[in-house]
């Protein structure tokens, strides 16, 4: 299949200021991929696992759109489409080679960090009727990329637990207690824990692989402190954090919302936060 006689290729780029694991992020995240593809038509979605080989839908929402594979990817550094064929009314069409069909296009996206910043360069091929669009639509949706990068993301995890508040609040603040559920799996564990739970107060938890290959502290200052209800407080990197109680009788919700950092993905984070929320639950409902 030729796509040379039939396709345009079009270059974009922009430079964000954030790590190029936070632009990957913001490309393919589930929340934000919608957001920034909304340019082009709103609506717009993809289904797929995103993993290299698989295929794809792109959907306007409405029923059509286009079926690809995911020809090559390297994580945070490079993702390209191969795109089969098109999509109307939620039916494939046939592969071919009309100059009205994206059959054979390539979309290929390029990430480069330096120095904290991100260079993203997306090279496109588009069919004759669609390249004005894409040229006029495409810096707008790179513009949204590099607003969404550039904004701090909020990751929120919960449980409900089946005790009281009262003692929630009680496992959840005393060291005693912290270093017995604060790990997010089996061969992690919190050998010592500080806390003073006031606003102002400072907590600190030692951190470690049980085979004391690696740890580290985590630490943060509190700046709201109100019982059975709410603590928020500031990590030692600068970002912030929030836990809300909600009692209700002999059960209680626990919300803990966080600044995403940059280093891992937005799914790690929550994967690791969440762990530990479970495994408190755990213990709390166990003693």
């Amino acid at each position: 299949m030729q796509t040379e006689n039939k396709t345009e290729k079009l270059h974009f780029k922009t430079v964000i200021n954030a790590s190029k694991q936070k632009v990957w992020d913001v490309l393919w995240g589930s929340e934000t991929y919608p957001a920034w593809t909304s340019v082009f038509s709103e609506g717009s979605c993809a289904e797929s696992n995103w993993e290299e080989g698989s295929e794809i839908i792109f959907s306007d929402g409405k029923g059509n759109g286009m079926y690809s594979v995911i020809e090559r990817k390297i994580p945070a550094e490079y993702m390209s489409f191969k795109h089969l064929g098109d999509v109307k009314n939620e039916q494939r069409l046939p592969i071919n080679t009309d100059e009205n069909s994206w059959s054979g296009a390539m979309e290929n996206y390029f990430l480069k960090e330096t120095n904290g910043e991100t260079e993203l360069t997306v090279e496109t091929d588009a069919i004759p009727s669609f390249i004005n669009f894409m040229n006029e639509n495409f810096p707008k949706a790179m513009q949204k990329i590099k607003e969404l990068a550039e904004t701090k993301t909020e990751i929120t995890v919960e449980t409900g637990i089946n005790a009281p508040v009262e003692k929630v609040w009680q496992l959840w603040s005393l060291p005693e207690h912290i270093t017995n559920w604060n790990n997010a799996s089996d061969d992690w564990h919190t050998p010592w824990a500080k806390n003073d739970l006031k606003t102002g107060g400072k907590f600190t938890s030692r951190m470690e692989a049980r085979d004391g290959s690696m740890g580290f502290e985590f630490e943060g200052i509190y700046d709201e402190v109100t019982p059975h209800e709410k603590i928020a407080y500031t990590m030692g990197d600068g970002r912030r954090v929030t836990v809300i109680f909600t009692g209700n009788g002999k059960s209680t919700k626990v919300v803990e919302s966080f600044d995403a950092e940059e280093t891992n993905s937005i799914e790690l984070q929550r994967g690791g936060w969440q762990s530990i929320l479970n495994n408190f639950k755990k213990y709390v409902e166990a003693n």
